[in-house]
């Protein structure tokens, strides 16, 4: 039987390849297992692919110029990353070899947003891009009267100071902080990234104003809230009940980033605040990565101010640069010093099977999206300092560092939470990071309807994997090892990945914009 939507077109379709393959398309995926999480199709299934579309779905043979034998694996929609900050080429290269097929920049955010667009427009990218409006680099250009650059390295430098993260706004000052946010709306951001813990004393009158915001252009909100806490007060239960209280009062849809990461060890707590609201109507979506450790810049405000280590049960040796646990005079040193550098933050322990359990809460949630918060990757220079790695080589240098979550997030769900420990289903795993997070958005941004689907019609963006052996390899002591696995991964119908190997300057890749921007 051959599955098609209900247009003409389709039926037609249907009609022609009902006993043989007659038509000729560009791509043919032959016998593998077929899983669409929409309509709830798995089975053994022919997909051809013409353009960028799918064209058929078929128990019967297709013809087409290029066939690709999925005889054994699974043939998946696209795995959708609403939370990536490695937006560089070697970044994006290292998500779509793991089958990611879409990578957006929302909890962090940019602006300008049109000079990023442009920007990324003239890159050959493997994958489909996109960025909401940064609240962090709006706020960051007007506490120190500077235009805003689009880069990460324009948050990274503004760590030393610490007006923009700890002191109220003046009306004068929130008033540029929303024009600027309010321009990066018109020019295509996908909503506001409100990366709040870096920014922790802001208002909450200026919060108010960034969910009315986005309400009023009809977007998300994708906030990193404000606290890191086990106890109260100011704890993680009490910044995400903040958000809820907002999207409740004012109707805009916000996103919780990381709830793993944000709620610590009170997961059970706030993950029950996220199904009370959404049980109640209340327009609140979240999202999980499967590691029990953060990467963050060492001098975030989360790490200062009194009792902070208790609060946040950590130590000195929570911390990792490189390979190596930091020591406490290493931790202060970089705080004092270069408190613009990124580490690896253990928070859960998942060695331990209690703090396991914990995480598995927030991963396994049939509410919660597999998000990865994948970050850029490092190196140390010949002076010991830290820099962003943006050259394009590949594989990548051999002494670049990064958390493992940059190449590893989703092959660990499907090895270890379907394959190893079977906690999930191999079809609700798929749903969760390729479905859901199209449908997160998909309200705001016509482009996610067509994304997160294997169906005849819907934009050809597909994974190739076996089930047996895909796998991370990346580990916190040496991340740079990519996922293996995965056969073949078509972006909006060419290849990034063909025959287990990435296929270098495919320029695949399309923009992810919001409609304010048509």
């Amino acid at each position: 039987m051959l599955r098609t939507r209900t247009s003409g077109a389709a039926t037609m379709v249907a009609l022609l390849l009902s006993t043989t393959a007659v038509l000729a398309n560009d791509i043919v995926i032959v016998g593998g297992r077929v899983i669409d999480p929409e309509t709830g199709l798995d089975a053994i299934r022919n997909v051809a692919i013409e353009g960028d579309k799918i064209m058929a779905i078929s128990e019967f043979p297709l013809a087409g110029d290029v066939v690709i034998d999925a005889t054994g694996h699974v043939v998946s929609p696209g795995f959708i990353d609403l939370h990536s900050h490695g937006q560089n080429i070697g970044d994006y290269r290292m998500q779509v070899i793991q089958g990611v097929t879409t990578a957006l920049e929302l909890e962090s955010g940019i602006v300008p947003v049109g000079d990023w667009y442009e920007e990324q427009a003239t890159k050959k990218l493997p994958m489909n891009y996109g960025a909401s409006a940064g609240w962090t680099h709006s706020r960051i250009a007007t506490f120190s009267d500077t235009d805003p650059l689009a880069t990460a390295a324009f948050f990274t430098d503004a760590q030393g100071r610490t007006d923009w993260k700890q002191d109220i706004a003046s009306a004068e000052q929130s008033e540029r902080i929303m024009s600027l946010l309010e321009q990066g709306l018109k020019d295509g951001a996908l909503g506001i990234g409100i990366n709040a813990g870096y920014a922790p004393g802001f208002g909450h009158k200026e919060y108010y104003a960034l969910a009315e915001l986005a309400n009023k252009y009809n977007v998300p909100t994708y906030t990193h809230v404000r606290y890191a806490s086990n106890t109260e007060p100011q704890s993680s239960f009490e910044a995400i009940q903040e958000l809820i209280s907002l999207a409740a009062i004012t109707g805009a849809h916000m996103h919780l980033c990381h709830i793993n990461s944000t709620s610590l060890s009170d997961i059970e707590a706030t993950m029950a605040l996220v199904e009370k609201a959404q049980a109640q109507g209340i327009n609140v979506t979240t999202e999980a990565y499967p590691y029990g450790a953060a990467s963050t810049v060492v001098g975030a405000a989360m790490f200062s101010g009194p009792n902070w280590r208790d609060r946040m049960d950590s130590t000195a040796n929570n911390f990792q640069l490189g390979a190596d646990r930091m020591t406490e005079d290493e931790l202060a040193d970089y705080q004092a010093n270069k408190p613009g550098t990124f580490i690896v933050w253990h928070f859960l322990d998942e060695a331990d099977p209690a703090a396991l359990s914990l995480l598995d809460v927030s991963v396994t949630n049939p509410a919660t999206a597999i998000a990865s918060d994948s970050v850029l990757w490092s190196y140390f220079d010949e002076n010991g300092n830290i820099l962003l790695y943006d050259g394009d080589e590949w594989p990548l240098p051999d002494n670049v560092f990064s958390h493992p979550r940059s190449t590893g997030a989703y092959t660990k769900v499907l090895r270890s939470y379907v394959r190893e420990r079977g906690i999930l289903s191999l079809s609700e795993a798929i749903r969760k990071m390729s479905l859901l997070p199209a449908q997160t958005l998909e309200d705001s941004v016509p482009q996610m309807r067509t994304k997160g689907r294997i169906q005849v019609g819907m934009d050809a963006d597909i994974v190739v994997f076996d089930p047996a052996t895909v796998a991370d390899l990346a580990t916190f002591e040496n991340a740079n090892q990519p996922t293996v696995g995965v056969q073949t991964v078509i972006v909006n119908g060419g290849f990034s990945v063909r025959d287990g190997e990435l296929v270098l300057n495919a320029p695949n890749g399309r923009a992810i914009r919001n409609v304010v921007a048509d």
